[in-house]
């Protein structure tokens, strides 16, 4: 199987070629490259075991075992396979101007979410986009720079966080005391909606915006539903399905209002739910427990190396650790949104 997605993303990569001139990231731990990694919080990646699949057995604060879904689409687009992290300090502004992340991992829409954590919130990474923007037309100049800002794929990939680590929490203060959940969705598609437009505003034309996965099949979620039988809890798989139809009716109504914007929303739900419930179809053995540690309720620094738990073959899991997913689960789903939404929408 990774050997056919990885033929599939070659073949995308020859099609696609030049189609756009930088992948720009966004988001939350889905999509991290290491951003963390120089801030004061303990939701940490950038040790063993993680990354030991990485080019060079690297832990660069990726929350994966290798790779995450924008190497991926950023090779499939025919740039580099890798999208370094903006505060990453082995990189520079000539790495960027193919691709750069500002995504921090347990961040959300909601500014309150990046603070259970104490990450970096989504109006701090705009701010590192703008400061972006300013190398970029240093270093490329003003047309080149505008042509690469206007003619990049974007993308947006947050909002687990928000109801896993700020709404369902039992953190005092915490939304659901403000919010039905219907509501807080609302709430959440009202600031994605602001988001988007800032960041057209600013001169974004082309953007993918991630949905949620079923996230009650989180191996997390499944432990800690003792009375579930450690089944998926089907009130978070029905709530993020709610929560991707509003997401799906914003999309198109910015599409209209925003001009010049082309948008999709990659919804990974279905296909993430299809391969969690026949996973040997995919070449997966495993899906309620994941490779790292007991695979119940460890990530970041209960993750760690000298846990002698950890699998040996994390290709035969679908989750990494017990909120993230294998490099190869990553592959497969970059690979579908690549061919059946990005790639018909920007080629």
């Amino acid at each position: 199987m990774a050997a056919h997605v990885h033929l599939l993303l070659l073949l995308i990569a020859t099609v696609c070629e030049a189609k756009v001139p930088a992948v720009i990231v966004f988001g939350d731990s889905s999509v991290d490259a290491g951003n963390n990694n120089v801030i004061s919080t303990v939701l940490k990646s950038n040790f063993l075991p993680y990354g030991r699949d990485f080019v060079g057995g690297r832990p660069t604060g990726r929350f994966s075992n290798g790779r995450i879904p924008p190497d991926f689409i950023s090779e499939a687009f025919g740039l580099k396979p890798t999208v370094p992290a903006y505060l990453d300090r082995m990189y520079s502004i000539k790495d960027f101007a193919t691709g750069v992340c500002f995504a921090s991992a347990g961040t959300g829409y909601d500014n309150a979410t990046a603070t259970v954590l104490n990450v970096i919130p989504m109006w701090r990474e705009m701010e590192y986009y703008k400061e972006y923007q300013q190398k970029l037309r240093s270093y490329l100049g003003d047309n080149k720079a505008n042509f690469t800002l206007s003619e990049a794929l974007y993308l947006v990939s947050l909002g687990t966080n928000d109801f896993l680590e700020n709404y369902y929490s039992s953190l005092p203060g915490g939304r659901r005391s403000q919010f039905t959940v219907g509501q807080y969705e609302d709430f959440l598609v009202g600031l994605a909606t602001n988001l988007i437009t800032e960041l057209h505003r600013l001169g974004a034309r082309k953007v993918s915006l991630t949905g949620l996965p079923p996230m009650g099949c989180l191996p997390l979620e499944r432990t800690t539903n003792f009375f579930g039988l450690n089944e998926c809890v089907q009130e978070y798989n029905d709530v993020a399905v709610e929560f991707n139809g509003k997401l799906r009716k914003a999309v198109a109504r910015m599409n209209q209002r925003l001009p010049g914007l082309r948008m999709v929303l990659s919804d990974p739900y279905e296909l993430f739910l299809q391969i969690i419930k026949k996973p040997s179809s995919f070449g997966f053995d495993i899906t309620q427990r994941a490779c790292c540690s007991t695979g119940l309720y460890e990530m970041s620094y209960l993750c760690n190396q000298q846990n002698p738990f950890t699998c040996i073959d994390a290709s035969k899991y679908v989750f990494w650790d017990s909120f993230h997913p294998t490099e190869k689960m990553n592959q497969i789903l970059s690979e579908y949104l690549t061919r059946e939404l990005l790639l018909p929408t920007f080629s």
